[in-house]
Protein backbone atom coordinates (compact mmCIF):
# COMPACT_ATOMS: atom_id res chain seq x y z
CA UNK A 1 0.00 0.00 0.00
CA UNK A 2 2.83 2.26 0.92
CA UNK A 3 4.02 1.85 -2.97
CA UNK A 4 4.80 5.69 -3.27
CA UNK A 5 7.64 6.33 -2.30
CA UNK A 6 7.49 9.81 -1.58
CA UNK A 7 4.72 8.59 0.85
CA UNK A 8 7.00 5.94 2.69
CA UNK A 9 9.95 9.03 2.89
CA UNK A 10 7.48 11.47 4.96
CA UNK A 11 6.40 8.87 7.03
CA UNK A 12 9.73 7.92 7.75
CA UNK A 13 10.51 11.33 8.46
CA UNK A 14 7.51 11.65 10.48
CA UNK A 15 8.80 8.87 12.69
CA UNK A 16 12.39 10.27 13.01
CA UNK A 17 11.14 13.18 14.24
CA UNK A 18 8.83 11.84 16.84
CA UNK A 19 12.08 9.82 18.09
CA UNK A 20 13.09 13.20 18.80
CA UNK A 21 10.11 14.34 21.23
CA UNK A 22 10.21 11.01 23.07
CA UNK A 23 13.00 11.93 26.00
CA UNK A 24 11.56 15.50 26.58
CA UNK A 25 8.13 13.35 26.89
CA UNK A 26 9.41 10.67 29.26
CA UNK A 27 11.16 13.09 31.18
CA UNK A 28 7.78 15.53 31.39
CA UNK A 29 4.96 12.65 31.48
CA UNK A 30 6.65 9.38 32.98
CA UNK A 31 7.73 9.60 36.32
CA UNK A 32 7.79 7.27 39.06
CA UNK A 33 6.25 4.57 36.33
CA UNK A 34 6.95 1.36 38.71
CA UNK A 35 4.70 3.00 41.65
CA UNK A 36 2.05 4.48 39.31
CA UNK A 37 1.89 1.16 37.03
CA UNK A 38 3.06 -2.03 39.08
CA UNK A 39 5.31 -2.55 36.24
CA UNK A 40 8.72 -4.33 36.91
CA UNK A 41 10.31 -3.21 33.76
CA UNK A 42 10.33 0.19 33.50
CA UNK A 43 11.93 0.27 29.40
CA UNK A 44 9.86 -2.54 28.06
CA UNK A 45 6.59 -0.65 29.64
CA UNK A 46 7.36 2.26 27.75
CA UNK A 47 8.83 0.42 24.30
CA UNK A 48 5.54 -0.72 24.01
CA UNK A 49 3.69 2.48 25.00
CA UNK A 50 5.44 4.13 22.51
CA UNK A 51 5.13 1.56 19.62
CA UNK A 52 1.47 2.06 19.82
CA UNK A 53 1.65 6.03 19.86
CA UNK A 54 4.16 5.95 16.75
CA UNK A 55 1.68 3.59 15.20
CA UNK A 56 -1.26 5.70 16.13
CA UNK A 57 0.46 9.14 15.22
CA UNK A 58 1.71 7.22 12.00
CA UNK A 59 -1.91 6.19 10.65
CA UNK A 60 -3.55 9.61 11.91
CA UNK A 61 -0.60 11.15 9.69
CA UNK A 62 -0.67 9.13 6.51
CA UNK A 63 -4.60 9.70 6.77
CA UNK A 64 -4.52 13.61 6.93
CA UNK A 65 -1.70 13.65 4.32
CA UNK A 66 -3.47 11.20 1.82
CA UNK A 67 -7.47 12.22 2.41
CA UNK A 68 -7.59 8.39 1.85
CA UNK A 69 -10.30 6.48 4.01
CA UNK A 70 -8.13 3.84 6.38
CA UNK A 71 -9.59 0.79 4.81
CA UNK A 72 -8.58 1.39 1.39
CA UNK A 73 -4.94 2.90 1.27
CA UNK A 74 -3.36 2.45 4.31
CA UNK A 75 -1.91 -1.48 5.71
CA UNK A 76 -1.23 -1.33 9.21
CA UNK A 77 1.20 -3.77 8.76
CA UNK A 78 3.80 -1.64 6.94
CA UNK A 79 3.33 1.32 9.46
CA UNK A 80 4.71 -0.92 12.07
CA UNK A 81 7.73 -2.59 9.52
CA UNK A 82 8.81 1.15 9.32
CA UNK A 83 8.61 1.70 13.21
CA UNK A 84 10.66 -1.67 13.88
CA UNK A 85 13.21 -0.63 11.34
CA UNK A 86 13.93 1.65 14.38
CA UNK A 87 13.49 -0.50 17.25
CA UNK A 88 16.75 -0.45 18.75
CA UNK A 89 17.09 3.22 18.30
CA UNK A 90 13.81 3.26 20.41
CA UNK A 91 14.78 1.27 22.74
CA UNK A 92 18.19 3.28 23.35
CA UNK A 93 16.51 6.25 23.47
CA UNK A 94 14.33 5.22 26.02
CA UNK A 95 17.37 3.43 28.49
CA UNK A 96 19.51 6.39 28.39
CA UNK A 97 16.32 8.59 28.96
CA UNK A 98 15.68 6.63 31.97
CA UNK A 99 19.28 6.09 33.20
CA UNK A 100 19.66 10.04 32.88
CA UNK A 101 16.50 11.65 34.52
Amino acid sequence: MLNDSSIQKSLENYVKHRLQEIPSEIKETFFKISQVWKCENELDFLYGYYVGKLEEGSLHYLLKASRASAGGYVDTFEIRGIIETHRQELRDLIKKTLENP
